[in-house]
């Protein structure tokens, strides 16, 4: 492993990130680096806590579950980004601190009945803005009516919206989807619901995330631009 490969591309993903947000008037500060492990070995992740990035994502349950059983001696923040089908909502209820893919009041339902008396889960809504069969979440249409139902079960907090934009070559076609989510975000807060805030845009990836902190995310994922050459 190129530990050096791997700080020189966290460099330039941190100096990507900070001269997007110049150009949008924002601080930094604003924006936090979910590097996605999905693909990579526990030791890479290893190094890159080391370099100082606390917040690790996974899309499976059994690969993060082996991942930190390896890296449990570390302080790490680990979000599930992947589709969560309802049998293991018990392990991400425990293994997770952020859960992006709340995609249905059925999955809503099983994470609050395996939550421990008491527990509070911190939860995105997953959208699916650009309408596309192969991804999950919510239809943009129907959002708010379902992050109703969602926000209905006690053990689940929502602290804002996740969703994937498309892989294109230009990422300035998804610019509309993410000024789309951002609006759907800020129309959320104007009604009052309880239990839920927009604290969280989850969007954006190695393709598109300069695009989607321009328009407002706090999240973004990224995987590749990371790990690439390491």
């Amino acid at each position: 492993m190129n530990v050096s490969k791997l700080e020189s591309n966290l460099e330039d993903v941190r100096r990507r990130m900070a001269a997007a947000c110049a150009r949008a008037g924002r601080e930094p500060s604003e924006v936090r680096l979910v590097a996605v492990t999905k693909t990579v070995t526990a030791d890479a992740a290893r190094a890159l806590v080391g370099l100082g990035v606390q917040n690790l994502a996974e899309n499976r349950v059994q690969e993060a579950a082996r991942k930190q059983e390896s890296l449990a001696d570390l302080d790490i923040r680990w979000h599930m980004i992947g589709h969560l089908q309802t049998n293991k909502a018990r392990d991400a209820v425990r293994m997770f601190d952020l859960i992006h893919s709340v995609d249905s009041e059925r999955l809503a339902a099983a994470l609050d009945r395996r939550a421990p008396e008491g527990h509070k889960i911190p939860a995105l809504v997953q959208v699916n803005v650009s309408g596309e069969e192969s991804k999950f979440g919510v239809s943009a249409t129907v959002a708010i009516d379902e992050l109703r139902r969602i926000a209905d079960f006690p053990a689940i907090r929502v602290q804002g919206l996740m969703t994937m934009a498309p892989f294109v070559d230009d990422a300035e076609q998804v610019r509309p989807l993410f000024v789309r989510l951002r609006r759907l975000a800020a129309e959320v807060t104007t009604l009052g619901m309880p239990r839920v805030e927009m604290k969280h845009l989850s969007m954006g990836m190695t393709q598109d995330f300069e695009v989607a902190i321009e328009e407002g995310a706090t999240l973004v994922r990224i995987g590749t631009a990371l790990f690439h050459g390491v």
